[in-house]
């Protein structure tokens, strides 16, 4: 039996990672590691509340003598590292809970990791992995004619969220050159899919949408993203962990770049076929609101070293990845309604005002 430590592991990646690897690996077993913040959420869990093969502990990262004890008490073989505050206009509005989060929750966590590593007999501390879950944010904004991102792009952080996961990748990368821990680092483009909190542009749109609401899109909508679903990143990191060269680092993207104006009008086209209103279309809710300060033009994502080196590709078409997240959405209303309260609500009001 083999134990994964996995850090926000109830959040939309994580809580994903978390019951994909269940359902693969009968005989493994994950301490679940989550502070729950607004974006945790034990519901995306309930396939595997109760298992023996699933362990909750509701801790907080940046606690030194909790992940101390947990580490010591379950011994895994390798940490998953999802935990992250993540959303940009968030960031803005409050860039201390990122710091605190993202660069000292990671720094904790190394620190433990380290101290953890450094007890292990030589053939255990030569099988375990420290793997490090970025974005492709890191490397800022591209031009229209740019090439993607490359897992040797400088970084260019334009936001108080990259800019905090750019200082957590520079802790990871310290910690194997100088102490020789075995990182690995990748570098994911935008997820989406089921257990995605409605914060971000696909599933506010969804829920917005069926809601009879406005769908605000900034500015033009021609900032352009690189759409990779979430299962198809799931199996990128199973892939990264098990194969991937220690200390290297490797693009996850889905190939999909998509202005976010061509992301509304085609999941409005998709309600429209599998929930149509009583008239109209779901694109006539379509606004345009302000744009957010800083906004990056486009991201892409260059994911050859993971398929030149490990074999991967995503399985997933943006079309297919798209019907299959808008399917979930219009089945699990009781997962919407549980997240879509209290202070998601209110901060909603904030953020969208004038929608």
């Amino acid at each position: 039996m083999a134990t994964l430590l996995v850090t926000g592991g109830a959040g939309f990646i994580g809580s994903n990672f978390v019951l994909d690897w269940l359902r693969r690996h009968h005989g493994d077993r994950i301490v679940n590691v989550d502070k729950l913040t607004y974006a945790g959420n034990r519901r995306s869990l309930a396939a595997v509340e109760g298992q023996p093969r699933h362990v909750f502990s509701q801790t907080d990262i940046c606690d030194r003598a909790a992940l101390d004890a947990l580490l010591a008490t379950h011994r895994p073989q390798a940490v998953v590292h999802f935990a992250a505050e993540s959303h940009v206009d968030r960031s803005i509005a409050d860039p201390g809970a990122f710091i605190q989060t993202n660069v000292v929750g990671t720094f904790t966590l190394l620190e433990a990791a380290r101290a953890y590593w450094g007890r292990l007999n030589a053939a255990d501390a030569d099988h375990f992995r420290f793997l490090h879950v970025s974005t492709d944010e890191v490397f800022g904004s591209l031009g229209a004619d740019d090439p993607p991102f490359s897992e040797s792009t400088p970084y260019q952080p334009n936001s108080p969220y990259s800019a905090s996961k750019a200082a957590s990748d520079h802790l990871v990368r310290s910690y194997h050159h100088t102490y020789g821990l075995p990182v690995l680092t990748t570098h994911c483009s935008n997820n989406y899919g089921p257990y995605h909190f409605p914060e971000k542009l696909i599933p506010l749109m969804i829920t917005r949408a069926l809601a009879g609401k406005p769908l605000p899109v900034y500015g033009d909508g021609l900032n352009v993203r690189d759409w990779l679903y979430v299962g198809d990143h799931c199996t990128a990191i199973r892939t990264v962990l098990a194969r991937g060269r220690v200390g290297e680092t490797y693009n996850i993207g889905g190939w999909n770049e998509k202005s976010n104006l061509d992301v509304v009008h085609t999941l409005c086209d998709l309600l429209d076929a599998l929930r149509p209103k009583a008239s109209g279309s779901y694109r006539q809710q379509i606004t345009f609101v302000t744009d957010r300060p800083g906004h990056d033009r486009r991201y892409a994502i260059d994911a050859r070293k993971l398929e030149r080196e490990l074999g991967w590709r995503p399985a997933e078409t943006f079309e297919t990845g798209l019907r299959k997240t808008v399917q979930w959405y219009l089945d699990n209303p009781g997962w919407v309604k549980d997240v879509t309260s209290g202070e998601y609500r209110n901060w909603m009001a904030r953020q969208y005002a004038a929608a």
